[in-house]
């Protein structure tokens, strides 16, 4: 099934995984591309500005490896290979494996699979068949290359350190290598035909020359197993290897030495690595979600970092969103990112929180002390962006509080901390900030603490600018901190079941409640006054600041609340727990109205400013996920859900845009029962038609509408010339006159025994079918059957009678008079001449005034009550 209101639209964050990367050159728009995996699709860069040029189609697992050859990229997952072409389309599939593959290797017009059972089978690409299978039994396959001298041969690498070359066109092993006693990790052609490296386990690097079975180098990097290797393709002697430590080493083959390091350059194991041709650029992609281009142009032979894409390393734990396109995430990774709604070019990253930020560009961040914990709770204000930070973070089991700056992309120079913890820092050794939030103006924050003080600090100076309480805010730990829309009220939530209202500006205590159970967190909707708490025990207690009364509870969820959001027009409350269910809360009813569940619980929730978009983060996922509302494209009726609802798991969105198939959907049709309003709610209640006014509004100007809309006389065209000119006889012969043209009047005379439609029911006393059929015509229509009426056959009595008896039904109130006014225009001589219809029309008129009496105390009343609310209470 899928959500009654949202339906995922796209993943974002998603840049580059454990699978090595490959590049593909393309000659005639002399670009080369880079592909990654992303899970179960792969990104296609351009190695120019590494801008996403597009995204494959979606595999049914997760993709195993990656490789390309003729214009085709090969991908597996499972066992099943398939060909893409360059528009990410499966034209191809390669099945015929029985367990998952793990290496590809294509070759000319043929494709090497390998499978986790070492089964060796060789595809003819052209025709999708089998040219040859064999089975390496013992011996585990690790790496396969084909050697750049040797054609139809392949090397395989194994776990024991040894190596084969097979001939792939008669399937015979061609020759074995003992190998060193180290599993091999990387196998790669060097710029030397009958030469390869070799990476090891141990960290060795091997230049082996195949044609005479002898080592031509060894290298060692310290760092642990080689993970990639690469050679420069510009005509530099140069070798680069990768480390699982994301160090990259630069090996001088000429000198064969080491000639510089890239410490850091990843914060995960270089996965993959390639060389552009004839450039000093190399490409390297990384699980720590990243994909980077160095260039080699250092004095020392080294690389800097020249273009980079990357997400989050490690799971986001914090989103909200920035403004209407830019949603602002915090990982675990300790950085701070900016993810774009509207284009993947305006991604960024605001940096890493350090301890000392001058300090740690110098020396490198990775495993050292300069690193600050992880955020974990933000807020953010962008009135002031362009004079002083706009973001406050808070961190993990940490005191320190630190501000950043939206508009120049880095972190702040403030780390806000009150003068006690450090004055007794044995007293507040374990103590942490736990809320956080900012005033509306953009220029204070207030942060609660595990100790249960509130502080409030300016974000342009970083000064502390007070505290709540006499010592403490609360007795227990902080759980949540609210300001007001104007500034005026600081809301703080606490473990000791206490909510507190707390004048800003002179720090003192309004009002408290207290709750039935402890609050773990708080949110506030500043425009509409109503602060949402989540409880110890699962349950969500909606409070109006204003009233401060408690006026919603809602309760369903089996586990620990992760986190809450408001919709922008605050008519829903989101709220996503442990238990991985996604639910959504009616505020006006108090109900709820959609619930699914997620394979992984929700982290973190966000709503767009425009209502348009719903963004989630996952446990153990680095990818931030939207989803679309429905309700502003469709109509979708929101009953709540039944207690014994059972939500259905939903998958996350993907990488691609793309729309879900709900065709084979088994769920509970939403649609069914729906409510439908009655005719008539009361027969004490007038009630309207419902028809469009355009219907009966205009009935007494239509005479004004047809004199404003007629068009004026066209131009009348010469009437032609006989042929033969006639005469008249006589002394000067004269042209005879041609006969003026007279008009025509035609007098239509009224035949009364030919009656109308209309005219005919209610002769035949068929009132409500005659009123229908008055209802269904148009306005030209409606006037047409009225002057039709006449005294010759009763139908203007009847008409009144028709009139007298629907207003008395109470229903379509307007059309009864709107038809009333037309007939007393029609027929103003006919009533002057007739006493019938006058005493027919006084009988109307007493029924007309009874109705606008009672409408009239009731407009009265409701004036009255208006006057007093707004004498009184405001």
């Amino acid at each position: 099934m899928s959500s009654k209101i949202f339906s995922s639209y796209r993943a974002l964050g998603f840049v580059s995984n454990h699978v090595p990367l490959i590049l593909r050159y393309d000659q005639k728009k002399n670009e080369t591309y880079v592909y990654t995996s992303v899970g179960r699709a792969f990104h296609t860069y351009t190695s120019s500005k590494l801008g996403l040029k597009s995204i494959s189609d979606l595999h049914d697992e997760e993709i195993e490896c990656i490789a390309t050859a003729n214009n085709y990229i090969f991908t597996s997952c499972g066992n099943v290979t398939r060909a893409y072409g360059r528009r990410g389309k499966v034209i191809k599939e390669f099945i015929g494996h029985k367990s998952k593959i793990k290496h590809l290797l294509p070759f000319h017009r043929h494709l090497v699979s390998v499978d986790k059972d070492n089964i060796v089978i060789i595809w003819d690409v052209l025709t999708e068949a089998q040219y040859g299978q064999w089975n390496l039994g013992n011996f585990n396959i690790t790496a396969v290359m084909q050697p750049a001298a040797y054609l139809n041969k392949i090397l395989f690498g194994s776990e024991d350190g040894s190596l084969q070359l097979w001939n792939s066109r008669k399937c015979k092993l061609v020759h074995s290598f003992d190998g060193w006693g180290s599993s091999v990790t990387a196998l790669t052609q060097s710029t030397v035909a009958d030469i390869v490296a070799i990476g090891l386990a141990n960290g060795q690097i091997i230049l082996f020359d195949l044609k005479t079975d002898r080592i031509v180098e060894k290298f060692l990097q310290e760092w642990g197993p080689v993970t990639s290797i690469a050679f420069r393709l510009d005509g530099q002697e140069y070798m680069t290897t990768g480390s699982t430590t994301g160090h990259i080493a630069i090996w001088n083959l000429e000198k064969k030495k080491i000639q510089s390091q890239i410490q850091n350059a990843h914060d995960n194991s270089v996965c993959g690595m390639e060389f552009l041709k004839n450039e000093p650029l190399m490409v390297t992609n990384s699980g720590d979600n990243s994909l980077k281009i160095w260039i080699f142009d250092q004095a020392d032979g080294g690389a800097r970092l020249l273009k980079s894409r990357a997400g989050h390393s490690s799971p986001p734990t914090n989103i909200r969103f920035y403004d209407d396109v830019s949603i602002l995430s915090a990982g675990e990774d300790s950085t701070l990112r900016s993810f774009s709604i509207r284009h993947e070019s305006e991604n960024k990253s605001l940096g890493r929180a350090t301890y000392n930020k001058s300090v740690s560009k110098r020396k490198g961040l990775k495993f050292n002390a300069l690193l600050m914990p992880p955020i974990v709770k933000f807020d953010n204000q962008s009135c002031r962006q362009s004079d002083w930070d706009s973001i406050v973070a808070i961190h993990k089991n940490s005191r320190e509080a630190t501000t950043w700056d939206f508009v120049r992309s880095t972190m702040g120079k403030f780390r806000l901390e009150n003068e006690r913890f450090k004055n007794d820092e044995a007293k507040y050794k374990n103590e942490k900030a736990t809320a956080v939030s900012m005033t509306p103006c953009g220029n204070f924050c207030v942060i609660g603490y595990s100790s249960g003080h509130v502080d409030m600090f300016n974000m342009q100076s970083g000064m502390h600018r007070g505290q709540f309480g006499k010592n403490r805010a609360h007795k227990a730990s902080v759980r949540g901190v609210s300001i007001d829309e104007l500034s005026e009220r600081v809301i703080t939530t606490g473990a000791d079941c206490a909510v507190k209202f707390w004048k800003l500006k002179q720090k003192i205590l309004l009002n408290s409640l207290i709750l039935h159970s402890p609050a773990s967190q708080s949110i506030l909707h500043r425009s509409s006054a109503l602060l949402a708490i989540s409880h110890d025990d699962f349950s969500i207690s909606l409070i109006d600041i204003d009233t401060q009364r408690t006026v919603r509870k809602f309760s369903g969820h089996t586990s620990f609340i992760e986190d809450m959001v408001f919709s922008n027009d605050c008519r829903w409350l989101i709220s996503s727990s442990l238990d991985k269910s996604i639910r959504v809360w009616d505020l006006l009813t108090g109900s709820l109205i959609d619930c699914f569940l997620v394979r992984s619980p929700a982290k973190s929730l966000a709503f767009s400013p425009t209502n348009e978009f719903f963004v989630t983060t996952h446990v153990d996922d680095v990818g931030v996920y939207l989803w679309t509302n429905k309700l502003l494209y469709a109509h979708v009726p929101l009953k709540p859900l039944p207690h014994d609802f059972n939500p259905s798991i939903l998958e996350l969105p993907t990488t691609s845009e793309r729309i879900e198939d709900n065709s084979n959907e088994m769920d509970v049709d939403y649609t069914d029962n729906q409510y439908e309003s009655p005719n008539q709610i009361s027969t004490d209640l007038l009630t309207l038609s419902g028809l469009p006014s355009s219907r009966w509004e205009n009935l007494l100007h239509l005479d004004v509408i047809k004199a404003r809309n007629k068009p004026k006389e066209p131009p009348k065209k010469p009437q032609n010339a006989p042929f033969f000119l006639p005469t008249v006889p006589g002394l000067v012969p004269k042209f005879t006159k041609p006969e003026e043209e007279k008009e025509k009047i035609e007098v239509v005379k009224a035949n009364f025994l030919s009656q109308t439609e209309f005219g005919r029911l209610l002769v035949e006393n068929k009132s409500d079918e005659a009123f229908e059929f008055l209802r269904s015509q148009g306005p030209s229509g409606i006037e047409a059957d009225i002057l039709s009426l006449a005294m010759e056959d009763s139908t203007m009595v009847l008409f009144l009678d028709m009139i007298e008896n629907g207003l008395k039904t109470y229903k379509n109130f307007e059309l009864y008079e709107s038809y009333l006014a037309l007939f007393l225009k029609l027929h103003t001589v006919e009533i002057l001449e007739s006493k019938e219809l006058q005493e027919k029309l006084n009988s109307v008129h007493k029924i007309e005034k009874e109705i606008w009496n009672e409408l009239k105390e009731l407009f009265s009343e409701t004036i009255c009550l208006t006057e007093y609310l707004k004498n009184t209470l405001f």
